[in-house]
């Protein structure tokens, strides 16, 4: 999706008749397509291909003689026995990209094993240090684990072209979920491999840094943080707490960690007196980072999501009307955009055969007959 918005042609292939699983993960669906299905699958054109067959083993490499990347999430090794492997591809087309996306990457020992997001969560610490404190682990919200490892992949595609610019050649990535999640446990994996410490979950709160974290208002929640010693004498002057400011098992971050259990005590007293709107208001033009935790319906209405045009309205062939999170990122002198609404089921199978690959109608017919499309 994000190559798309940068302008990328993307041929998505699906299985015929089952397509992609996430087209049937819902309530709600808008006519027959999931709204699940929308999130990431704008930019996109569906190719229906039965590469069981081997008239559609032979249509994927000729599509591949014709692309730049090549993406798949296979289980190890099950494309190479279907004679789609990174060997078998780059023998009719060296100059192919070859990205895999697997769970745990192309060997060891969990190589074969299915690729869920809360399970490489789980096993790569994620939902260990996620959760209250005291509490149950607990699965992120959204699959950050496997939105994350699409990052990964991202970048890597990007400088897998640029190196193909030097030398003509294209190379395979392996990205794996595990890999992506244990890289991404930043300073806590940096405080156990160095300092020894087990890591913890901590509701909202920061392990390092105090305050950092949510407190309940008179009717919502504020998040407040302050990253360094001045910042935490703002943040009191603000709420009328100078003497907490002037108390000296409080006047360093390090005595702060120690003391977290009494400081966030009196902190979390001055929050709940107020509203969360009234909190918004004191803490404006403060310098220090604050906000409140919102719902779905308070993010698609903060003035600055929509001034950073974070919604898209793009028209599809039978849902008609829908919206979409627009692209993260703006250039200066090029354009990210949503380019084309989520494909139907192999709408533009004929399409891409006919101008890709430059196949007759009956040519095209004939690969309808015998199930390959």
């Amino acid at each position: 999706m994000i190559l798309g918005d940068l302008g990328a042609e993307i041929l998505k292939v699906e299985k015929p008749g089952e397509g992609d699983d996430t087209r049937r993960w819902g309530p709600p669906f808008l006519g027959t397509e999931s709204a699940y299905f929308f999130c990431v699958n704008r930019n996109k054109k569906s190719l229906t291909i039965d590469i069981k067959n081997p008239a559609g083993v032979q249509l994927i490499k000729e599509l591949a003689t014709k692309s730049d990347v090549f993406v798949e999430n296979y289980v190890p090794g099950k494309l190479q026995k279907m004679g789609l492997g990174y060997s078998q591809l780059k023998e009719v087309a060296p100059h192919l990209v070859y990205c895999s996306i697997s769970g745990y990457g192309s060997d060891g020992p969990y190589a074969t094993r299915a690729g869920y997001d809360v399970i490489a969560a789980a096993v790569g610490g994620l939902l260990h240090i996620t959760g209250p404190e005291g509490g149950e682990p607990c699965k992120v919200g959204v699959a950050m684990t496997d939105l994350s490892t699409g990052l990964y992949a991202h970048g890597a595609i990007m400088a897998a072209l640029l190196q193909r610019h030097r030398t003509g050649e294209g190379q395979h990535i392996d990205c794996n979920l595990l890999s992506t999640q244990v890289s991404c446990l930043a300073n806590l994996a940096s405080n156990y491999l160095n300092g020894g410490p087990e890591a913890r979950r901590w509701g909202t709160a920061h392990e390092s840094i105090v305050p950092y974290q949510a407190f309940q208002t008179k009717d919502g929640y504020f998040v407040v943080g302050a990253g360094n010693d001045k910042q935490f004498k703002i943040l009191c002057q603000r709420l009328k707490l100078e003497h907490i400011a002037d108390d000296p098992q409080y006047a360093r971050n390090e005595d702060r960690v120690i003391n977290r259990s009494s400081l966030l005590k009196a902190l979390q007293t001055k929050f709940r007196e107020q509203s969360t709107a009234h909190w918004l208001k004191v803490f404006d033009e403060s310098g220090i980072p604050y906000g409140p935790i919102n719902n779905m319906q308070q993010v698609f209405s903060d003035p600055q999501v929509l001034h950073n045009e974070m919604i898209v309205e793009m028209e599809h062939s039978t849902a008609g009307k829908i919206r979409l999170p627009g692209p993260a990122v703006k250039y200066s002198d090029s354009q990210n955009r949503a380019r084309l609404p989520p494909p139907c089921l192999g709408q533009h199978t004929s399409e891409v055969l006919h101008q890709v690959l430059g196949y007759s109608t009956a040519e095209v017919e004939n690969l309808q007959k015998t199930r390959a499309i």
